[in-house]
């Protein structure tokens, strides 16, 4: 096991939360011990030893035992040509109220569970917008499913304040096996065109947005900054589940 597939290997089970680099630095080893204490094996050699290395692939393989396809229900999912997911917060509390539900068609509240929106997926379908679509993200809206975390009503971008209702990691890894869902029923390659956060369309996709930034700070791991450093977490955790 090289160093990235080490930091993978702790960022599927949710002790590293930075971007995977292949470097075994200060935070891949607060990682590892933290996995090390937790399972027992303080006296492993910490490089990592054979004990830890088989622990850590035990520890892998019972997070992704439950399929993630039980995350959304199979009605949720209608036949639809879709090219993308973008990942949003909604600006309120840690409940999906009715305006939230109108605009998005997944929904994480603070439970955390999975709230449908009003608008089904198909009604966004990349061969023509329907009366009724989900209107998650300026001009791009076509052939894009729209997903929502609950919460950060009054956040601050600078200084970064997550506000009264801060998403949480429970969330976040929720959403990220909502999206690993919508990414196989509708043959979605996670690449960062086709899954990214709203704070990241109108850098990568070149569409202008009015002054967005959901998603690009993460109130449990404030040291994680900018559109893409979070883009590029939230999709090495969709590729994890």
């Amino acid at each position: 096991m090289d160093v990235e597939d080490l930091q993978r290997s702790l960022q599927a089970i949710g002790l590293y939360t930075r971007n995977i680099d292949n470097d075994f630095g200060g935070y891949t080893l607060s990682a590892l011990k933290q996995f090390q204490v937790k399972s027992g094996l303080e006296g492993d050699p910490i490089l990592p030893g054979a004990r830890t290395l088989e622990a850590l692939d035990r520890a892998v393989a019972a997070k992704i035992a439950k399929p993630a396809n039980d995350t959304i229900p199979a009605d949720w999912l209608p036949d639809a040509q879709m090219l993308r997911v973008i990942l949003h917060w909604t600006a309120g509390t840690g409940t999906a109220s009715e305006n939230d539900r109108d605009h998005y068609h997944v929904l994480i509240d603070a439970s955390p569970k999975l709230v449908r929106g009003l608008r089904s997926i198909d009604q966004n379908d990349a061969r023509g917008l329907k009366a009724r679509y989900a209107p998650h993200t300026l001009n791009c809206n076509s052939g894009s499913i729209g997903i929502a975390i609950c919460g950060m009503a009054g956040a601050v971008e600078q200084p970064f304040s997550p506000g009264r209702y801060p998403i949480t990691r429970a969330q976040w890894d929720l959403a990220a096996r909502a999206v690993a869902v919508l990414c196989r029923r509708y043959r979605i390659t996670v690449s960062p065109k086709t899954v990214l956060s709203h704070a990241e369309v109108q850098g990568t996709l070149g569409i202008v947005q009015r002054g967005k930034w959901d998603i690009a700070r993460l109130p449990w791991d404030p040291s994680v900054a900018g559109a893409k450093a979070v883009g590029d977490l939230f999709r090495a955790a969709v590729i994890a589940a």
